[in-house]
């Protein structure tokens, strides 16, 4: 019985090996994992046999085809994928809303480095010895008033485009 368990055992590793092939690794970029090359091209190509590592094979998702539509947001109704009005209106509201505060936060953001600028001619430090450090200041503070103008600006037009 024993016997025939071993020979059993080791007919079927054998079978595994075979059905396994063999596998090389090849170099270069990217290192090239395969057992589609006959030993004759893998040792043209300069590849190595690996024997007695375990492989995984891992793969990749497919892509979704071309033609496929993405599935329909909660709330849409079946066959397309339109929102109810009244969702909609909810939605544009709460967009507003968000949009608003955040325009009146950069407004105060603004009037802050403009006042802490006041026209290039902001008030020095105690730790602003240096004259330089002083300047530097002042670019950074003139280059932050732009940046919070042209967020203002941006969101004023946000605001603009909702119905």
């Amino acid at each position: 019985m024993l016997n025939r368990l071993l020979a059993l055992l080791f007919a079927t590793a054998s079978l595994g090996a075979q059905a396994q092939g063999t596998v090389y690794r090849c170099p270069g970029p990217p290192v090239l994992y395969t057992d589609a090359l006959s030993a004759k091209e893998a040792n043209e190509k300069g590849c190595r046999t690996i024997e007695g590592t375990p492989i995984t094979v891992v793969q990749a998702p497919r892509p979704r085809a071309a033609g496929s539509a993405p599935a329909a947001a909660p709330g849409a109704r079946s066959g397309d994928n339109r929102v109810d009005a009244g969702q909609q209106r909810v939605r544009d509201d709460e967009r507003r809303r968000v949009l608003q505060t955040e325009l009146r936060q950069a407004e105060e953001r603004l009037a802050g480095a403009q006042r802490e600028f006041n026209n290039g001619q902001g008030e020095r430090r105690g730790d602003e010895r240096n004259y330089q450090k002083y300047l530097d200041r002042m670019a950074e503070l003139k280059d932050s008033i732009a940046r919070h103008e042209a967020d203002v600006q941006a969101l004023k037009r946000e605001i603009a485009k909702l119905p």
